[in-house]
């Protein structure tokens, strides 16, 4: 999948969409709390449809979305309010998320808008009770390291989170939501991904966005000279970024040869589809044995077209049945991958003798209820005819590996209008300059590197860490940061990997076990067995005590003795360099309970008198 990038014209651009982790929603008082949805206390069922625009204009993707008629269920909670169930209007505008979307935009050199107004954008598939989510314009025109540009910063509200195709839940609902949009300056998959990156540590250098899988998600936009425009939404891991505008381009690439491909064949498409259930009445495949109806439609001369990979796993097929689907249909069929699936070598032949096909053509099945063949039918001859163009304007979502899936058409302008229950926000320029800019992470790093010793991968993931501001703090109290890099990062990855739930851990009880070293009631040795049992749940009192219990001077001295009267023998034929392996065999029995100092001290003293009594 090696591409020319440049001689294909590549451009893309992108939109980074995170959320802020604020005391409150948006546009409610409600907690920014994601919860279980086993923890629900109420549900209810509605229907959306798209509403126009003040022009009278009906937005295109929302259209084709209301060709599904659909009830959407919500999952409410005790953290919910009647604003997420949109039965009150909304409240003013979060100020606390508002300071947090200033503070990007001036990192970002970027202009605020004077008064800052809030619209509704149409969404009707199902993320939103109103049918709408709320976004507002904060600033305009930045920069970034490198030379890409920022053309706009929005604040705006999470949509609630999907459980399954039509059921949701509404804790996500109304989270802010901050969306930076770059222009589109970047001409290589690599330089998207270093561009997502650095407005990632951007983000994370604020210290106020949620941290964890689905907190932040690229929408991707990618377009070649030959082909258009396309969005790739919900890319959510930093680092198929890459290998995503990849397969964009490869699909692009691919439509385009197929484009001309067909023009050369003086290829067509019918356009009256014809009824053939009876030809599947007893067939193997149960898909058309079972229906109530079965239709197909003949393409002429696009026979090993329909049937071509695009993208990994993906064919003109995968994009004709992705049109199709919006009907309600589970798919499709087509001869260029038949006989199979319970579909006979006579079916096709039958098939074929049907619609008058030859083998130079291709023909296209459904199989479900008459009402959704024939919109089905409608939406695969309109992708077929599409096929003539090369590239359609889309918005696509990723599919897991990088390759995409159609969603709906690309929105247009009727898809907003004003939200007239919330007033303006005026952003003064004493405002603005009041907002202090934090330090970025990649400064912190080489602070982390240079004030405290540490090497550059273990500086870079404290610098990344959510616990980097404890980390800071317990260090300024007089801890050591070798020792507090280990209890705040490099022994909970450790554990982790052990399966350990480290996340139950919180930072004030990891400080608490510092103090406890520092003073010399617990040793440093049994860290990693005292944070096993915070994250068991313990207290840090209980932790130390169980994981580390206290061994006095005299029961020391015991087991030291003890040891070296054991392995007399080995130390008499190593002399003092038997000091180190007897110093772990005693390390081992005190689990840790004791300081490696102290325990070195009684060692050599006991060895010394041992070989001065030999």
């Amino acid at each position: 999948m090696t591409e020319d990038y440049e001689a294909l014209g590549l451009v893309a651009g992108i939109e980074i969409h995170q959320q802020l982790n604020t005391k409150e929603k948006l546009f409610c008082r409600c907690p920014t709390t994601i919860r279980e949805t086993e923890e629900s206390d109420g549900e209810f069922f509605r229907y959306l449809r798209a509403t126009k625009s003040e022009m009278g204009e009906l937005d295109r993707a929302a259209e084709e979305e209301m060709m599904h008629v659909r009830q959407f269920r919500y999952l409410t909670y005790d953290t919910t309010c009647l604003a997420e169930n949109d039965e009150e209007p909304p409240s003013p505008m979060n100020e606390e998320a508002l300071d947090i979307v200033l503070t990007i935009a001036k990192v970002c050199e970027m202009t605020p808008v004077p008064e800052i107004h809030t619209m509704r954008k149409l969404v009707i598939d199902g993320s939103n009770t109103s049918g709408f989510q709320r976004t507002a314009l904060v600033a305009l025109n930045g920069t970034l390291q490198g030379g890409a540009g920022i053309e706009t910063v929005c604040l705006e509200e999470e949509a609630a989170q999907r459980i399954e195709d039509t059921f949701f839940s509404l804790d996500r609902l109304g989270i802010p939501l901050i969306e930076i949009t770059t222009s589109p300056c970047m001409h290589t998959p690599e330089k998207v991904q270093e561009t997502a990156a650095w407005i990632g540590m951007i983000l994370r250098s604020t210290g106020k966005v949620k941290r964890g899988l689905g907190t932040i998600r690229q929408d991707i936009n990618v377009s070649i000279r030959e082909g258009t425009r396309v969005e790739i939404k919900g890319v959510q891991e930093l680092d198929l970024i890459a290998e995503v505008v990849r397969r964009e381009v490869h699909r692009q690439v691919t439509l385009l040869k197929i484009r001309d491909e067909l023009k050369k064949r003086e290829a067509s498409v019918e356009k009256n589809p014809v009824d053939v259930t009876s030809l599947f009445t007893n067939s193997k495949s149960r898909v058309l044995r079972s229906a109530q109806k079965v239709v197909a439609i003949r393409l002429n001369r696009f026979a090993g077209l329909v049937g071509r990979e695009i993208q990994p796993g993906r064919r003109l097929g995968s994009e004709m049945s992705d049109y199709a689907k919006k009907c309600g249909v589970g798919g499709l069929f087509h001869t260029d991958e038949l006989p199979a699936y319970g579909v006979t070598e006579d079916e096709v032949i039958s098939l074929k003798k049907a619609l008058d096909a030859s083998q130079d053509d291709c023909i296209v099945i459904v199989a479900d209820k008459p009402q959704r063949c024939e919109c089905a039918m409608k939406q695969i001859i309109r992708r077929a005819e599409m096929a003539f163009e090369g590239v359609p304007k889309e918005t696509r979502k990723m599919l897991e590996g990088g390759s995409t899936a159609y969603m709906r058409p690309l929105p247009g302008a009727a898809r907003m209008y004003p939200e007239t229950d919330v007033l303006p926000v005026r952003v003064t320029s004493e405002r603005f300059a009041a907002i202090n800019i934090p330090e970025m992470i990649e400064d912190t790093i080489s602070r982390y590197m240079q004030e405290f010793g540490l090497d550059r991968e273990v500086a870079r993931q404290m610098a990344y860490s959510e616990r980097r501001n404890a980390f800071e703090e317990i260090i300024a109290s007089g801890i050591k940061p070798a020792l507090a890099e280990r209890a705040f990062n490099s022994t909970l990855i450790e554990l982790s990997r052990e399966g350990a739930q480290v996340h139950r851990i919180n930072d004030e009880d990891i400080k608490k076990v510092l103090e406890f070293i520092n003073i010399g009631e617990v040793a440093k040795e049994a860290l990693s067995p005292i944070l096993t049992a915070l994250a068991e749940g313990k207290t840090p009192k209980e932790a130390c005590e169980t994981a580390a219990p206290k061994v006095s001077d005299e029961e020391l001295r015991r087991i030291v003795n003890h040891i070296v009267a054991e392995r007399s023998d080995f130390i008499k034929e190593r002399g003092n360099a038997a000091t180190g392996p007897i110093m772990g065999v005693v390390m081992k029995e005190v689990r840790g309970s004791v300081d490696g100092k102290i325990v070195n001290q009684i060692l050599r003293e006991a060895i010394s008198h041992l070989l001065k009594n030999s």
